[in-house]
């Protein structure tokens, strides 16, 4: 199948490929043959995850068979070609997993100052949403932190494994964003392990919310909820006296959990994730971006309106979303905001709105436009809606978003 299928199309597909009538189909997800009837024809519009997830699993396949993940083929603007199978390279490198197999022959380690800033430097492409560019830098990041790791003792090498287990993270996180599950599980869980020999809490609790994203994007939606427990519990000791650092990787890991809680429809653990978190946000006091997680009072905003959303609650979304301010924000989270919002006027056949939004976060951020689930489901719906031929501005992100023919 192409990627002009809209999500409903492609239930279709599977279940006749399944040879599963409507009516079986729509009794595994506790719905009526009539409903699933016109979420095949497009006369319903499926924009919850919770229910997408729901239907995949009933016919045995992966949540991205449905929302038709691209692959990364191409990148816009200044890319460069090979990008995702030079990191695919750099992670399936047995060599360098090994201190017996790899060789060294650098007569000095990488300088650890300069390693950290690297990371950093991978870490706010992400933020800024330039994909290319991170997955780009990462492989070479995560060769030079191996041979640190393999050519320092003592304290210098806790760093070192420190670093390392945040590059592994920084894979993790982009890979998720274009749709290579499978190496960012691989990375996330290379990046728990080396946060866990190198001694550091934070890093280590900065590495259980990727392993819960990564758990998250999955589909893996009640595990990744329950490692949010968890790990929570294994933070609490040190919260009293908690750095703004360790503050931020606690109260992020409550809003990947209320993501998580919200798509399996677990109302009760969502308030619970997203009052731990403001406690968390407003302990630290303000918008910060500690190790790279964005958090404050701002993003807990964020997320109460994208798990209103995931809960189906579209007039609390939109009558409190379009009231964050996010400009103090990263880029990456200004833009998801955008598109939660658009989702939502598009709920409400606020069509024009919805697009306006779309194409102000194009400009700003194309790369997460163009690999984000919500605008590729928003502007298919839209194309096939019209009655007549697209307006210029519909057809034209359309087009740039390679949806339609």
């Amino acid at each position: 199948m192409n990627e002009t299928l809209s999500i409903g199309e492609r239930v279709a597909w599977y279940r006749r490929r399944r040879g599963m009538p409507q009516e079986v189909l729509a009794g595994l997800v506790g719905r009526t043959a009539d409903w699933l009837s016109k979420v095949e024809n497009g006369r319903i519009e499926l924009d919850r995850l919770s229910v997408i997830r729901a239907l995949a699993d009933a016919l045995d396949i992966r949540l991205g068979d449905l929302l038709a993940e691209p692959s990364l083929l191409d990148w816009p603007g200044d890319a460069q070609g090979g990008a995702v199978s030079k990191l695919r390279e750099a992670l399936m490198d047995y060599k360098q997993l090994s201190p017996f197999l790899a060789a060294d022959d650098a007569e000095q380690p990488p300088d650890l100052d300069i390693l950290r800033a690297e990371v950093g430097s991978a870490w706010s492409a992400y933020q800024d949403a330039r994909y290319s560019r991170a997955t780009r830098l990462i492989p070479d990041i995560l060769s030079q932190a191996q041979r640190a790791v393999r050519m320092y003792e003592g304290d210098q090498q806790q760093q070192a494994k420190a670093l390392l287990a945040m590059a592994y993270q920084g894979a993790a996180m982009v890979l998720t964003k274009i749709g290579e599950a499978d190496l960012a599980w691989m990375s996330a869980d290379r990046g728990l392990t080396a946060a866990q020999e190198s001694g550091n809490i934070v890093v280590t609790g900065s590495l259980f919310r990727s392993v819960s994203h990564c758990l998250l994007s999955n589909g893996r939606l009640t595990a990744a909820r329950d490692l949010v427990m968890n790990s929570a519990s294994f933070l609490e000791a040190g919260l009293e006296d908690g750095s703004p650092t360790y503050l931020s990787i606690y109260g992020t890991l409550f809003l990947v959990g209320s993501m998580a809680a919200a798509r399996i429809e677990d109302r009760s653990t969502v308030r619970d994730f997203l009052a731990e978190a403001d406690r968390a946000a407003q302990r630290l006091g303000h918008d910060a971006n500690h190790m790279w997680t964005a958090f404050g009072p701002t993003n807990v905003a964020i997320h109460r309106i994208s798990t209103a959303m995931e809960l189906g609650d579209i007039q609390i979304a939109l009558d409190q979303g379009p009231r964050v301010d996010s400009s103090t924000l990263p880029l990456e989270r200004r833009v998801r905001h955008s598109l939660e919002i658009a989702r939502a006027y598009s709920a409400q056949n606020r069509m024009d709105e919805a697009l306006a939004l779309v194409l102000d976060a194009e400009e700003l951020a194309p790369e997460q436009v163009r690999y984000h689930f919500i605008p590729r489901h928003l502007v298919t719906n839209w194309v096939r809606q019209q009655r007549g031929k697209p307006s210029y501005l519909l057809a034209g992100v359309a087009q740039r978003l390679q949806i339609v023919a």
